[in-house]
C-alpha cells in the first residue's frame, strides 16, 4: 500500500460513483465487479469476507450485519417453497 498502514480501512460510504450509465448498468447486471450500494458489498466487508473463506479453506463468505440475519439466510438457502 501507498500509504504503509498495516489495517484494512473502514470506507465510511454509502453509495459509489459510476463512469457513466452503461458502467452502472453493467454493475446492477453483475457483468462487471465493483461495488454499488454499501448495504449490498463494500471493500471492508470484502477484505473480511475473503478472509474468513481464506481461514475456512472455503471458495467464499458472507458478511451479515446480525446473527438473526446469518440465520435466516442459511434457512433460505436449505428451505423450499411450500
Amino acid at each position: 500500500p501507498t500509504t504503509r498502514a498495516v489495517a484494512v480501512p473502514i470506507y465510511q460510504t454509502t453509495s459509489y460513483a459510476f463512469d457513466d450509465t452503461q458502467h452502472g448498468a453493467d454493475l446492477f447486471d453483475l457483468k462487471v465487479p465493483g461495488n454499488i450500494y454499501t448495504r449490498i458489498m463494500n471493500p471492508t466487508n470484502d477484505v473480511l469476507e475473503q478472509r474468513v473463506a481464506a481461514l475456512e479453506g472455503g471458495v467464499g463468505a458472507l458478511a451479515v450485519a446480525s446473527g438473526m440475519a446469518a440465520i435466516t439466510y442459511a434457512i433460505q438457502t436449505v428451505a423450499e417453497a411450500g
